[in-house]
């Protein structure tokens, strides 16, 4: 019950490609506000964790409940009890204990409103008082990371933000880290059946920080050890309207810690008003193809490269043609990451 992840199969036409093998947050002032003209495109695949400003509520246990008789919904994230705030799922029941069978006054956000209400807890069968509904206070998985900026030491991944599974809202961001990670495996993407890199995470150590998970990616600063490891050069930013149809590169890493640059088509580029589907790609490079069957879980984030500049990131696979999926441009991302092209 409450405290308890649960997971419900997915049936959309189109998916996130962030999790593999395993309230939009605004850039916080960590964002350096700068204006920049060049960036070193990545493609490096990394692990992240998150961690929630509060817990979410991702459904409800079956029949009558003080959840649902308060008023909680699916996607609310409770941030206090009692007027005492919290972050974690130990926190919930630890203040779900000390406030008993008395009404307990939860902070809610809902959106962009915080709204108050009521509930009273029931006792369940081992003695504990629940409120009936099913919430989460973290997550992770595999992505890749897009851009590194080396003057801000500011990096951006996925291309699009980290939701929950079962609401489909962004997870509202308290902390969080990358680590470095390698690609063990690939289950090949097929139609109607995804797939995914399978991966493991160097859970010794962070190699970067979060101060943002957004619409349009996460966003945070790498440690100066990590920073100093970033390899390639720096490339032009193209702005929305110079990116073309026409043929393309990505950057991604499909096995091992290698990255490699693979060829794709863009088919169709679409209104710049869009987040995080601006771009129609087609993966047409033979390797990948044979090995991934085109876009996977895990490749969200991988940089779009093209005629020598710097143009977006992988971020969704089509379900029903895994060769092709969306892309988002860079400048979008830069823009949900507090940074600006020139």
């Amino acid at each position: 019950m409450d405290g308890t992840h649960r997971t419900k199969k997915r049936a959309a036409a189109i998916l996130l490609g962030f999790f593999a093998a395993a309230a939009i947050a605004m850039p916080s002032a960590q964002a350096a506000d700068r204006t920049v003209s060049e960036l070193i495109p990545v493609g490096q695949t990394v692990g992240v964790k998150l961690f929630s400003d509060g817990v979410l509520v991702v459904g409800f246990s079956d029949g009558e409940s003080p959840a649902k008789d308060c008023g909680l919904k699916e996607g609310d994230v409770i941030t206090a009890i009692g007027g005492q705030s919290l972050d974690t799922i130990e926190e919930f029941r630890q203040l779900l204990a000390e406030n008993g069978e008395d009404a307990a006054a939860l902070t809610v956000k809902r959106g962009s409103r915080t709204i108050e209400l009521s509930a009273e807890p029931e006792k369940d069968e081992d003695g504990e008082y629940r409120l009936g509904a099913w919430v989460r206070d973290s997550m992770a998985g595999i992505g890749t990371m897009t851009f590194f900026d080396p003057q801000s030491g500011t990096f951006g991944a996925l291309g699009h933000g980290v939701t929950d599974v079962d609401t489909g809202q962004l997870l509202p961001l308290d902390h969080g880290s990358i680590m470095d990670a390698s690609v063990k495996a690939v289950k090949k993407g097929e139609r109607a059946s995804p797939g995914e890199l399978k991966g493991d995470f160097d859970l010794t150590r962070d190699s970067g920080t979060l101060y943002a998970n957004t619409e349009c990616g996460i966003f945070g600063k790498l440690s100066a050890e990590d920073a100093a490891k970033i390899a390639g050069a720096a490339l032009p930013i193209a702005k929305k309207d110079e990116v073309k149809t026409g043929k393309a590169t990505i950057l991604a890493t499909v096995s091992g810690n290698e990255t490699r640059e693979y060829d794709i088509e863009i088919e169709k580029i679409y209104s710049p008003s869009g987040s995080t589907r601006n771009l129609l790609l087609h993966v047409t490079d033979e390797e990948l193809l044979a090995q991934t069957g085109g876009v996977v879980q895990g490749m969200s984030g991988s940089a779009i490269l093209q005629d020598g500049k710097f143009i977006g990131a992988v971020t969704h696979v089509l379900l029903d043609d895994p060769s092709r999926g969306y892309g988002i441009f860079i400048e979008n991302m830069l823009s949900a990451a507090g940074l600006s092209s020139e």
